[in-house]
Parts: structure tokens; sequence; C-alpha cells
């Protein structure tokens, strides 16, 4: 029996928080009220972790983060704040306050996309901020 009881919880958290199949016996419209509750607590707590990145967003905020990670299985708001940020730079899709918030946590962690970041050494810390200031001053020489 809890085995059997164990498998049905793991399919409904499968369900509610990593776009697995909907259980048997779980009425669908209750299913996707909770699904799409979780995923707005966690844009809050991405939100919390990375507020520029929300700011950025504006009104859009909820609807962006669900685009990327529903259906995701929660992995930490930090570094799913860091993976989003990153896409969007990518994309050319980040403000400026996003933009400066990413760059000064690329300046004092190393995130390889897979594990939790970890403080990056001294020479790392030094040699990625005067490279960001280095960006800082050539982008305002060519803004005037």
């Amino acid at each position: 029996m809890s085995g059997d009881l164990a498998q049905r919880q793991a399919e409904l958290v499968a369900a509610l928080v990593a776009g697995g199949a909907n259980p048997a016996g779980f009425d669908e419209a209750r299913l996707a009220a909770a699904r799409a509750a979780l995923l707005r607590k966690r844009a809050g707590l991405v939100a919390a972790a990375w507020p520029l990145l929300a700011v950025d967003a504006g009104a859009d905020w909820q609807a962006r983060f669900a685009a990327r990670f529903d259906g995701v299985a929660p992995y930490g708001a930090q570094r799913e704040g860091w993976d989003l940020a990153r896409e969007l730079a990518a994309a050319g899709r980040l403000g400026a306050g996003a933009r400066r918030e990413l760059a000064a946590r690329e300046a004092a962690l190393h995130y390889d996309g897979r594990t939790a970041p970890r403080p990056r050494s001294r020479v790392a810390r030094w040699w990625h901020r005067s490279r960001l200031d280095r960006s800082r001053t050539e982008s305002r020489g060519t803004d005037g």
C-alpha cells in the first residue's frame, strides 16, 4: 500500500510542477488551478531573488516566467533566475537594470548552468569586474 501511495504522490507532483500527465482520479480544473498557483509562487520566489529581472519584465513577468518554466521541474530561484536572465540577454531582450544584475552575479559567482553557483576566486572576481568596468567606459564613449 505505501509503495502505491508513494507512486501516486510522485505522479501528482510531476503533474503539478514537472509537466507530467494528470494522474487518474483528480479533477482536471483543480489540477490546472494548483499548477498555475505553484508557477506563480515560483515566479515570486525568482522575483525576490532577481528583483531587477522581474522589474525589467514589468507586467509581463508572470507570463515571461511561465513561458520559460511551465512544465519544468523547480531547481531553485537563484538558478532559475540566472538561466532566464542569460537566455534573455542572449536574445537581446534584457533591460539595463537586469543586465547590471546579471553582470554583478557573473562577477561574484561562477554558475555552470547545472550546479549551484559558487564564489569566484579573487582573481576571477577582479577580472570580471574590470571587464565590466571597461565595457561601461566603452559604452559611455559611444553614447556621446
